[in-house]
């Protein structure tokens, strides 16, 4: 079944450091490319989200926003940052030497300052921690991916109605195409008549360059080649896996096709319908650029 790959997803747990939120947005793109904005407590496990959601999304620009809400869980223990805290002692009292105040630089001035104190998690908490991340972005994956799919089942609706109209297209070439000879030959004949006047026309003559005409403008070839590719187009539908590349690769080749015997088959009747041809062709092309 094939997949979208624009789609919103959204996921929401309790964890020991309060409610992890977790939502994740796709969009088109050529190739899959993941980004993730997260809050410094799950910084350490930024790759081991961008790899989660890598393994299931194969396709599309993909970004990740992570918000931690709340405090707390009881084995958050706080940690001093030695450095940062002397660096604000120093400034600190530089400041009051500098106003020549006699009051000291508190304790309690210093650990106020930001990221003096930060909450710090032994291993097996930093463990949890990354279990609970990773089962919050799995929950908002699915949820996404779930979209994905109902819009995939709707593209695939509406592309086997169009690939439907191209199959009833070519037919419709196919059976003008030895008819459109006929008529170039009749046509041909009227007008070498014509310049010939009383003197006649060569009927052997006649056959000759008439083999000449119907071979230039013989286009059983392209009809079986674009017979071939509305089979593969049939198949890939049906893969499980990504296939929004081979389907983009098979609309190239269906379009070449079409050109070729626009190009060879003279007859105005059969140009029409290259007309709609392409024009269906570029709808299920743009179809086609959404799918993972």
């Amino acid at each position: 079944m094939i997949k979208s790959m624009t789609g919103y997803g959204k996921a929401e747990i309790a964890s020991g450091v309060g409610r992890i939120l977790v939502e994740i947005r796709s969009v088109n793109h050529r190739y899959g490319e993941v980004f993730v904005k997260l809050p410094r407590t799950f910084m350490q496990f930024e790759n081991d989200v961008r790899k989660c959601v890598a393994e299931r999304l194969k396709r599309g620009k993909i970004e990740v926003f992570i918000q931690q809400e709340g405090g707390g869980g009881s084995g958050a223990m706080p940690m001093l940052n030695i450095p940062l805290a002397k660096a604000y002692y120093e400034v600190f009292n530089g400041i009051k030497e500098a106003l020549g105040l006699e009051e000291p630089v508190s304790l309690q001035l210093i650990a106020s300052q930001k990221d003096v104190l930060v909450a710090g998690e032994g291993e097996s908490i930093s463990d949890s921690l990354k279990s609970e991340l990773i089962a919050a972005v799995k929950e908002a994956v699915d949820s996404l991916d779930a979209m994905r799919l109902r819009e995939g089942t709707t593209l695939m609706d509406d592309l086997r109605k169009r690939r439907n109209a191209l199959s009833s297209l070519i037919n419709s070439v196919a059976k003008r195409a030895p008819l459109a000879v006929a008529d170039s030959f009749t046509r041909l004949k009227e007008r070498v008549g014509l310049l010939a006047g009383e003197s006649g026309v060569d009927e052997g003559r006649m056959v000759q360059e008439i083999a000449v005409l119907a071979d230039r403008c013989d286009i059983t070839e392209e009809l079986v080649r674009f017979g071939s590719h509305l089979q593969q187009f049939d198949e890939t539908l049906r893969h499980d896996e990504p296939v929004g590349r081979k389907l983009d690769f098979l609309m190239q080749e269906l379009n070449r096709e079409v050109n070729t015997i626009g190009s060879k088959a003279n007859d105005a009747e059969i140009a029409s319908i290259v007309v709609e041809l392409k024009a269906e062709l570029e709808k299920i092309r743009e179809q086609v650029q959404n799918i993972e």
